[in-house]
Parts: structure tokens; sequence; C-alpha cells
């Protein structure tokens, strides 16, 4: 197996495990990025850059990130909170009014970072065509009726999230998220990170498709209770609802997906940018490009949600905006916050450790957020350094 790029001294484990993903869990191509306090401890790349292809992987390809993307988006309301620009207790209809139908009043702009909003679904889902319109989703979302009492309970918003934070964004700034993303975080540190990709960079993006790969050994994922699979198979189900409201999904290798921004699902990043991105959010030992204050730090991993999930059915922790730190999306320590990309990717931070991980993938699997893959490069991370510790 050829695996290009390099380790620090003591991460081995790490390649080790990357190994590991082609040689046992049917990875095709990948790359996996790891900084502490800022400075880059794993940068690997192996495999081809299409799932279906035979051209090589290249340090600067970048893949689709799908639900990864929700930790990139979040940190766009947050620096407007931490700007003094957007209120996290306010009403969503203060600054959008239209929202306020259908008895929305008393929804939070909180309750759309942790999930509690009862939105999850539309009752009349969105063509392709429809949902790349920056307008029609935010009607759609604004139309609809909560599903349950917002603020009592939560469930993953597995796209409408995405629509409700970008109208949000636009009603504060009078950009769209990607738009705000690209002047204000990514452009100026020079991220490999796009949401709504540029047409000059689409060479540089390689076709994702499903692979499958034996469960690994250690039984590092359990097969699903048979509740979640009778979730998934069930129509009238919040599960298969939420994950419908575009009905059929866009084809993810078209460019035209690629080209919009969908906050909850299409962001474009090399493994490099997602961990730049992190890294960026807490900031290296010196402070340097550190974008979130401690304040915004612990607001986005302070549990807001936490327990059976309406939508996913098992248990998830959500701060404002991440995952953090569980069974169902387990990262390096009780203190980490990012968010993964159904059947792949995977961003996080964790500022105890200093340590910032970006892994990203052509090849997805049936996992909506623990995939086996991450996991092994993240448990390998995790093993280097409690032996440092010890």
């Amino acid at each position: 197996m050829d695996v290009h790029g390099t380790v620090a001294a003591g991460f081995e484990p790490v390649r080790e495990a990357f190994v590991r993903n082609f040689e046992a869990l049917g990875e095709r191509g990948a790359a996996v990025s790891v900084l502490r306090d800022g400075r880059p401890v794993v940068d690997l790349w192996a495999g081809t850059k299409d799932v279906d292809g035979t051209a090589p992987w290249e340090r600067g390809t970048a893949q689709v990130v799908r639900s990864a993307t929700k930790g990139v988006a979040a940190a766009v309301l947050l620096l407007l909170h931490q700007r003094g620009l957007l209120d996290l207790d306010a009403p969503v209809g203060h600054y959008w009014p239209e929202f306020k139908a259908q008895g929305k009043e008393r929804v939070l702009v909180r309750h759309v970072l942790n999930h509690r909003a009862g939105l999850p679904v539309l009752d009349r889902p969105l063509t392709p065509e429809e949902a790349l319109d920056p307008l029609r989703g935010p009607q759609a979302v604004a139309a609809q009726a909560p599903v349950w009492e917002p603020g009592t309970d939560h469930g993953y918003h597995a796209l409408t999230y995405g629509w409700l934070v970008d109208e949000l964004v636009r009603r504060v700034t009078g950009q769209g998220t990607g738009e705000w993303l690209a002047e204000r975080i990514t452009g100026p540190l020079g991220l490999d990170l796009w949401l709504g990709l540029p047409e000059p960079e689409a060479g540089r993006v390689g076709r994702v498709g499903r692979v499958e790969g034996p469960e690994p050994a250690g039984g590092l994922r359990a097969r699903p209770k048979r509740s979640v699979t009778e979730a998934y198979q069930d129509p009238e189900s919040l599960t298969r609802r939420a994950f419908a409201a575009i009905t059929p999904f866009p084809e993810q290798n078209d460019l035209a997906y690629l080209a919009a921004a969908l906050p909850a699902t299409n962001a474009v990043a090399t493994a490099d940018g997602l961990v730049r991105f992190y890294a960026a959010l807490i900031g290296d030992t010196a402070g340097s490009a550190r974008l979130f204050t401690p304040e915004t730090v612990e607001l986005a991993r302070a549990e807001e949600s936490a327990g059976p999930d309406r939508v996913l059915v098992v248990g998830t922790r959500f701060g404002l905006g991440y995952m953090l730190h569980g069974t169902a999306s387990p990262f390096l320590a009780p203190g980490s916050f990012g968010h993964p990309g159904r059947g792949g990717a995977l961003g996080f931070a964790d500022p105890e450790t200093g340590i910032a991980f970006g892994y990203v993938t052509n090849g997805f699997r049936k996992t909506v957020t623990a995939d086996p893959r991450a996991q092994g490069l993240v448990r390998a991370v995790r093993d280097v350094l409690n032996r440092r510790s010890s």
C-alpha cells in the first residue's frame, strides 16, 4: 500500500491505522491530517482520487464532506453571535419574520443549533432543482409546522438545518453562509474548504460513491438495533422523512450540486483544509489565528441536547451546532467538539490537548455517525496521546 505524506515521531500508529482502512475496511481513497497546537503531526493520503477510478489521490485532492458541513456552518452563526450581531436566545422570527408561521414564534436561534427546533422534516419534500435554489429551502421551512413543541426535545435536522442556518446568516449579514465563510474565514486563512465550490477548483474534486467493507475486528461498530433499522425502513418515520426532505437526493458528483451552498450537506474540503479550520477555531498555544474566544468554544461544546434522538433513534449529544463526544460520535475526549459526515468524513477539535483532526474520503459506507475508518484513526491518536502522558 503506497501511503504518501508524513507523521511526527510517536504518531506512527496513526499511519498504521490509515493503512488498515485500505487493507481491511474497503477504503479506496482518503486523507487524514492532525495538528497539535497548530503544528502538523499527521499528514497522510493514499489511494485513488475517484472512488471508481485509477488516477492517484494527490495532496490537494478534495471531496464533498456531507454532514461534516454542519460544523463549518455552525461557526458562522457562533461568530456572528461573538461579534454581537446575533442573539442566540432571540426568536428566529425576530430576524426572519416570515418564519413565525405555523406556531413557530417560540423557536429560538439556539434551537436551530442544538437540533431542538422541531423542524427536521418537510411535509412536501423539495425536488433537487428546488433544493439548489437559495430561496426555496428557507421558504419551505418557514411554511412548515413543527413536529414537536420546539425546545422540548431534540432530533437531528439532517437537511433542514442548512436552510435554517443559511437564512439566518442572510437576514443578519445580507450574504449566504458560503459567501460569508469565504470572505471572512476560508479566504483570509487560505483554506481549501468551500461551501459553494468555485469553478476553477472543480478539477481537484474526486468522485465519491458507496463502498462496502467488513465490520472492524473488536466490534467497533455493532450491528444496528432493530428499532434503528425499522426507523430507516418506515417511510412515515421521522428518520426517513428527515433524510427525504430532498427527494430524490441530488447526485453528489454533479458540479451544479457542489457549486450550490447547502450548509447541511455539501461543503468540499481537503483534509488539510478541514483540520486547519478546526485548528483556527481553538487557536494554537500562542493564540494566533484563533477564531473563537474561549467563551465561544464553551458555547460550542457545552451540552445542549442529549439522550434518545427522535430522528437518528440512537442517543446523541449536541452543543451549539456541534456533535459532542459520545456513543454515536466518539471523538478524542469528553471536551472535543466537531461533526461527522454521513458514511465518511470527520472534523473536530479538542481544546485540552490542542488536537485538531480532519479526515476525508471518496468512499461512503452505510454508517450515519461513527464510521469505523475515522474511528480507527481517532483511536490511534488517542492511544498515542495516552502513551505520551503515562
